[in-house]
């Protein structure tokens, strides 16, 4: 078994594939029109689905927010370059609210990224876990 996607429900779904291509580095995978059920789908991801879990982009018609609830946390990404990675988003507009650095009482270098619903992003630097 394997983990095949992550689903988000977004209010724009244009803001937020360019959010997730132009920002985060990822690729569209495929989308879905649905009007006689009212929702789009966007299937996004850094490779084939057969290799990388893919993050599910859901825009049901008429809704632009979501409340997030207390309960979801983040999604994780691993990078080669935490602290790079921060700079690249934050020159491409995007809003990184914890800067790179070792996690508290560890070696781990985290940073966290939104994107443009609320959802959080943990970046994860390679070769520190």
């Amino acid at each position: 078994m394997r983990i095949l996607h992550t689903m988000l429900r977004v209010g724009n779904l244009q803001r937020s594939v360019d959010f997730y291509t132009q920002v985060m580095g990822m690729h569209v995978l495929r989308t879905t029109d649905r009007p006689e059920q009212g929702y789009s789908l966007t299937f996004l991801s850094y490779g084939p689905e057969s290799e990388q879990a893919a993050l599910e982009l859901t825009y049901n018609y008429g809704v632009e927010q979501y409340d997030l609830g207390s309960a979801y946390g983040h999604i994780a990404i691993e990078v080669n370059d935490a602290y790079a990675q921060c700079a690249s988003i934050e020159a491409a507009g995007g809003k990184v609210t914890r800067p790179a650095g070792p996690v508290k009482g560890g070696s781990t270098v985290i940073a966290f990224v939104e994107d443009p619903d609320g959802y959080k992003i943990e970046l994860i630097q390679k070769g520190t876990l």
